[in-house]
Order: C-alpha cells, then sequence, then structure tokens
C-alpha cells in the first residue's frame, strides 16, 4: 500500500530582534484536537502549491503577515498523528522577516509572542519539546525526523541531518 500523507506545513516567525516567536495559543475551539496547546503557524498543502507557498499562504491566514524570508529548517514524518490516526508529512520553516503586523488572535485562537528562552515552559505537543530545539539551533543542516504517535502520544522519535 502507497504511503500517502497529509503534507502541511509548521511555520515560526521570529521577531525581528530574533528573541521571540509568534505562538498560536489553541484556545478558541471545544472540538479542537490541539485545544490548550501552544502550536506554530502552518496547514495543509492546497493542490497547485508548492511548499513554499503553501506555507507563505498558511501565515498570511493565520497571522495577517507576508513572509518575506524564510528557511527551511527540516521535515517531520508523524505516522498516527491525526485523529483519526491519518499520517502527517510536516515541512517546518522559520520566518526571519516578514512584512505586517501580526494579528492578534484568529479563529483557532490567540497568536502570541514568546520569548525562545521560555518556549519549553508552554503546554505543547509532547513531541514538540524534541525537534524545536533542531528549528532554533545554529546548524545550518535541515534535520529530518520521524516520530510516530499512537491514541494521541508519541511512541518514538528518531532524526539524521545530511
Amino acid at each position: 500500500m502507497p504511503y500517502t500523507p497529509i503534507v502541511a506545513t509548521l511555520g515560526y516567525v521570529l521577531s525581528p530582534d530574533r528573541s521571540q516567536v509568534l505562538m498560536i495559543h489553541r484556545n478558541a475551539r471545544q472540538d479542537d484536537q490541539h485545544l490548550g496547546k501552544y502550536n506554530g503557524l502552518g496547514g495543509k498543502m492546497e493542490p497547485g502549491e508548492d511548499i513554499a507557498a503553501c506555507m507563505r499562504r498558511e501565515i498570511f491566514e493565520e497571522a495577517g503577515i507576508e513572509c518575506v524570508s524564510m528557511h527551511l529548517r527540516g521535515t517531520l514524518n508523524w505516522p498516527g498523528f491525526g485523529k483519526q490516526g491519518e499520517d502527517w508529512l510536516g515541512f517546518i520553516f522559520v520566518i526571519d522577516e516578514f512584512h505586517g503586523e501580526p494579528l492578534q488572535e484568529n479563529a483557532e485562537g490567540t497568536l502570541e509572542w514568546v520569548a525562545l528562552d521560555r518556549l519549553e515552559e508552554l503546554p505543547m505537543w509532547e513531541g514538540d519539546r524534541h525537534f524545536l530545539p533542531l528549528v532554533f539551533d545554529r546548524d545550518p543542516r535541515p534535520f529530518h525526523g520521524v516520530m510516530p504517535y499512537r491514541d494521541g502520544r508519541m511512541q518514538s522519535w528518531a532524526y539524521t541531518r545530511l
């Protein structure tokens, strides 16, 4: 059977001084699988988009800002992550320059600037604590990880860098 994951983006917008990151506190919808957690911005790729266009669109839709400069930091394969156990394949970006003023909230929750050194204090998916250090480290090489989930819980974590 061919592997057919949901393809998505996940972006972390840095403040102009690079000391903070724009996070969404998923607190708007009671039926949200991510309710109460903090996350980066992003979503599913649409037909006809390349992955960079998807990231730009998602950042604009969710934060109301235009990406000027962004860098692919890695890819993540999340087998079993979806509500019904769907597989997800994510492309992880850092957006280090943008135009506009970010929205304060959107349909999924409140947007908040969080100091990079405070990220670990936030409620988030257990797995995010494993890959976020790779998103913000100084190693220029992208990481490529796999993080299987079962029943909403991370089972393992492995990654490589090329």
